[in-house]
């Protein structure tokens, strides 16, 4: 088991990606502990992963609150001792052409997906110091690396945790901890439900492999960057997305 015996904070970890990496983490060895804005959702994870022989744990976890984040962490590091792995996975999409997108789209979006990210970093990055060590993995996307239609505000945001790893890989690389982006194509997970199937056919389409990824695919990147099997990886935008950009 690659993550035997490390503790990993996920955020947005009730569902999509985040569900697939805590499943995945949680199999690897991992403590996981379970952070999104869905009670519920981080209930029935945290059952289903104990259930399956895991340490987990669950947090109510707003990314734009730093007092809920505090508490998170603090209750992570009680409960586990340590804090060896963050996943910045919590996000939203909120699309607008330019002319037509909305302050508060474009605020939304930059607080949870960017500022988001710091506030939970900035949260735990001392602790790692401490511990001489550490792995910050951050959702980026395709889109944070070729732009989108229609995606100015979500662009944005993923550009921007795509900045964040490469300066913190530059800051923290000397105290042991690395610092990468993941860069997902299109991604079969719960939020496509809504799109027609021939929008989804299109998207399939676009790809060479003709098909989208599963959640579980990017999981499995995650848990590879998260590992000592990754140990000279650092401050890398890895694009998951089947050779879309080709």
């Amino acid at each position: 088991m690659r993550l035997k015996g490390k503790v990993a904070i996920i955020t947005g970890g009730a569902s999509g990606i985040g569900y697939a990496t805590a499943k995945k983490f949680a199999a690897e060895g991992a403590k996981v502990a379970i952070c999104d804005v869905n009670q519920q959702g981080i209930d029935d994870v945290v059952s289903e992963l104990v259930a399956g022989g895991a340490e987990a744990s669950g947090h109510l976890v707003d990314v734009t609150n730093r007092e809920q984040i505090a508490e998170m962490v603090e209750g992570v590091k009680s409960g586990f001792g340590r804090i060896d792995v963050l996943v910045n996975n919590a996000g939203i999409v909120l699309d607008a052409q330019l002319v037509k997108m909305t302050d508060d789209q474009f605020d939304k979006v930059i607080d949870i997906n960017l500022k988001g990210v710091y506030n939970c970093t900035r949260a735990v990055v001392e602790t790692m110091v401490e511990q001489g060590g550490g792995v910050i993995l951050n959702a980026s996307s395709v889109v944070g690396v070729y732009g989108n239609f229609g995606q100015t505000n979500y662009a944005a945001s993923k550009f921007g945790v795509i900045g964040f790893v490469k300066t913190w890989a530059k800051e923290l690389g000397k105290k042991g901890i690395r610092a990468n982006a993941v860069c997902p194509g299109f991604v079969a997970t719960p939020i496509l439900n809504s799109m027609p199937e021939k929008v989804i056919a299109a998207l399939e389409e676009r790809v060479p492999m003709r098909r989208l990824a599963q959640p579980e695919e990017i999981a499995n990147v995650y848990a590879f960057l998260a590992s000592d099997e990754a140990s000279y990886i650092n401050g890398a935008a890895i694009e998951v997305t089947g050779g879309l950009t080709l």
